[in-house]
């Protein structure tokens, strides 16, 4: 029998983020292998039009929790939402559902976070520090609690080439930039973030790093561990392989590269794509949570989950492997649906032109106008552009993580243990994880239907030949115009022209001597 999942059945577990792509999957796998749990709290903000418990009801009606609802039929009654707001002083949370918390809570799995990159530093840091404190201090509080485990990310320090698994000291206490951010105003914060963050590309990277330093200092009477997973993707193997349900990193360049535009990405080639599959993840959450509470190690540990150092795999083969499923299983036509977020045709680990894809949103929004119909195209890419300018700096660059804390954990769990909770990700086939990534995107984030793969097929034909009609027509034109202007041009095309002309007559003479 497995005891991580033994260790979980009559837990109170509070999960922060459940909300969000990985929370789901840790809830589903929680109940999936300990229906026997206690409660789960999640702490939630109602959406417009919905209550707590209808977003619940959301969450669970995905199919992401249908074989859940198998083992544990029961599974709405085990959730506890409770009305919380990161953004506000003491989680917004009533002294009601504070006390509960207080006096039943034994496990936290901390993984609330904005991961917006270009997110001002105030709000990054309310997020993703300052809330960070607040819950350490709740969990200060509560008798019953046997481990605090916090989801940061393996590029809080990515200013670094080689990282280790240990906490890095920023230049300016956590403490300190909690305080400033209460009286300093906008336009000085934004003037200093730059000096900030510097190493580091934006205030997400900055602030979580901010966050692991937090959790060190005021975490030291808790059970506390952190987990650095890189790049999120989709699940490998559990529930089921391929399940996504957002457009985060590589989802989003997927969806963009399936729906027709964006038949290019500027990356280097041979710098390693360091993704995680979000089960992956999980396991070691729930695998680092059981041995933090078991075992409690002194001082704070932190894992790495990533796969570049034990089983890489960089962009040009990861291009390459997605273009070859998109050959097979195309995806339908862009703009059928008027949710459709991002219309693109490849994705290649080769450098792109901004101009040639924003050239034909405008042609196509022209289009638009001329049938009476409200133009988007260009809107749509330029969001596109502007995400995938954010991520350029992950995806030209390589780093090396240290696993001597998870690899250390992985020799402490029984056989059992490692096949239920398996983290092991040098067993991960590259290509058909790739496949079943696609393949999910398809089916549960844009809804397409399978058996509208031939005409997906025809229409990505017609996407190519467009695109390849409008380079050589925007080439032609860029030929004409030096021609025009420049006498440099014309003596090449000349000397070009003469060359073939004489390589031709050659050519001829030889054969005719032949004969």
């Amino acid at each position: 029998m497995s005891m991580i999942a033994a260790f979980y059945g009559s837990k109170s577990i509070l999960i922060t983020g459940a909300t969000g792509f990985l929370g789901k999957v840790l809830m589903e796998k929680l109940f999936r292998t300990s229906p026997d749990l206690k409660v789960i709290y999640i702490l939630v903000r109602p959406k417009a039009g919905q209550t707590l418990q209808q977003r619940v009801f959301q969450i669970l009606n995905s199919k992401l929790f249908e074989k859940v609802k198998e083992v544990c039929p029961k599974v709405h009654e085990k959730i506890k939402p409770i009305y919380a707001d990161l953004n506000q002083k003491d989680l917004a949370i009533s002294k009601e559902d504070m006390q509960e918390l207080l006096s039943y809570t034994n496990i936290i799995f901390h993984c609330a976070a904005t991961v917006r990159f270009d997110d001002p530093l105030r709000h990054a840091v309310q997020l993703n520090v300052t809330a960070t404190q607040q819950l350490l201090f709740m969990a200060s509080q509560m008798p019953k609690l046997e481990a605090f485990i916090h989801i940061s990310t393996a590029y809080s320090n990515c200013n670094l080439k080689h990282i280790d698994e240990v906490v890095y000291p920023c230049s300016v206490e956590p403490k300190k930039i909690i305080e400033s951010m209460e009286w300093l105003d906008d336009a000085i914060i934004d003037e200093i973030t730059p000096k900030l963050i510097a190493g580091r590309p934006n205030t997400y990277t900055y602030t979580k790093a901010l966050g692991e330093m937090l959790v060190q200092q005021e975490g030291g009477n808790l059970n506390v561990a952190i987990i650095r997973p890189s790049i999120v993707g989709a699940t490998w193997q559990e529930p089921f392989p391929g399940w996504v349900d957002n457009l985060n990193g590589p989802s989003g360049l997927i969806v963009a590269a399936g729906k027709g535009f964006l038949r290019s990405i500027k990356a280097t080639p041979m710098a390693v794509a360091d993704l995680v599959p979000v089960d992956t993840v999980v396991n070691l959450t729930l695998a680092v949570g059981w041995y933090t509470a078991v075992h409690r190690p002194k001082p704070t540990l932190i894992y790495h989950c990533t796969s570049g150092t034990i089983n890489p795999c960089n962009w040009g083969k990861m291009g390459l492997q997605v273009l070859a499923t998109f050959e097979k299983v195309p995806f339908e036509r862009a703009f059928r649906r008027p949710n459709a977020d991002f219309t693109t045709n490849y994705f290649t680990a080769s450098y792109w032109n901004a101009v040639s894809h924003r050239a034909p949103a405008i042609i196509y929004d022209f289009y638009l106008r001329l049938t009476g119909r409200k133009p988007r195209m260009t809107k749509l890419m330029n969001r596109l552009l502007r995400t995938i300018s954010m991520l350029e700096y992950f995806i030209n660059q390589s780093w090396e993580w240290s696993t001597y804390n998870t690899e250390m954990l992985m020799s402490e769990l029984s056989p059992e243990d490692q096949r239920v909770f398996n983290f092991d990700v040098s067993q991960l086939n590259w290509l058909e994880y790739i496949e079943n990534y696609v393949m999910g995107v398809k089916k549960h984030i844009l809804k397409e239907d399978m058996a509208g793969i031939p005409e997906a097929r025809q229409h990505l034909k017609r996407l190519r030949n467009i695109h390849y009609l409008f380079n050589t027509a925007l080439f032609l034109i860029i030929w004409c115009l030096l021609l025009a202007r420049s006498q440099m041009a014309r003596n090449m095309w000349f000397f070009i022209v003469s060359f073939c002309y004489k390589f031709l007559s050659y050519f001829r003479a030889s054969r005719t001597l032949k004969i």
